[in-house]
């Protein structure tokens, strides 16, 4: 054994110096408010909790100084940006990512998993159109997800088929949200509240573009999708900002 491996042996969150990737500085000189700012343009959504739980889920070693403060590199934040990349552009589940670093650090090629078997376009991911319906069958290759998983989530109501028994592109995104939530023990029985509180958002926005929609001509029905679908974002981040704060309250 290495006498670097020794180390890591009696200090397993000691940061390897011949982790992945190998090309980029190591030298520990960015506060985590310094990785947010890098990182913030390219995923909006990135908080000091979210690389806290990253690194508690031990995607990224950063160092610590003597009075506890973490010091991230240049190769931390490349490990940051790898995992949130799969984590948006292909749904896979950290666990998942985790096994691919690992590979990575290895110097191996890391092993496909079943993901969004969907047509590419110079390389990017396409989600199929928003107006597409999927079978149960076609929701499991497309996320990863076992059939029996997926008929589950239907039987709690935590995704609502039309009445052809199919289901809308989001359940992509519900679906591998759920496996996520699910690794850390919030089952079905917690998300089906999510989505009744969604449902509840969502009769609220239908009852003010009611009016608008209930008219006959295209134009005023326009102006209806446009405002539904403003205030169906507008929503969605304000939940996401009730929950982020919550979460720092907690912390703090």
């Amino acid at each position: 054994m290495t006498q670097s491996a020794r180390a890591r042996a009696a200090d397993p969150a000691q940061p390897r110096n011949d982790a992945w990737p190998r090309d980029v500085s190591r030298q520990a000189t960015m506060t985590i408010g310094s990785v947010i700012a890098v990182l913030k343009p390219e995923f909006p959504a990135i908080t000091i909790s979210k690389v806290r739980f990253l690194e508690d889920q031990g995607l990224v070693t950063p160092q610590r100084t003597g009075s506890g403060y973490r010091k991230f590199s240049q190769a931390d934040v490349s490990r940051l940006r790898y995992a949130l990349s799969q984590q948006r552009d292909h749904y896979l589940p950290l666990k998942v990512i985790k096994e691919q670093l690992d590979a990575l650090d290895s110097g191996e090629e890391p092993a496909e998993h079943r993901t969004a078997r969907v047509i590419t376009r110079d390389g990017a991911l396409v989600v199929p159109a928003g107006g597409a319906r999927l079978n149960v069958r076609e929701l499991s290759e497309l996320t990863g997800t076992p059939s029996a998983a997926i008929e589950e989530l239907v039987a709690s109501g935590v995704l609502v088929p039309d009445r052809y028994g199919r289901l809308s592109t989001h359940s992509i995104g519900i679906v591998t949200a759920v496996a996520t939530l699910g690794e850390h023990g919030i089952d079905a029985r917690h998300v089906r509240s999510m989505r009744q509180s969604a449902d509840r958002v969502a009769d609220l926005i239908g009852q003010v573009a009611a009016p608008m929609r209930s008219q006959t001509s295209t134009v005023a029905r326009e102006r209806a999708a446009a405002q539904t679908a403003e205030l169906a974002e507008s929503a969605s981040a304000l939940y996401g900002h009730f929950v982020r704060a919550a979460i720092d309250s907690q912390e703090n």
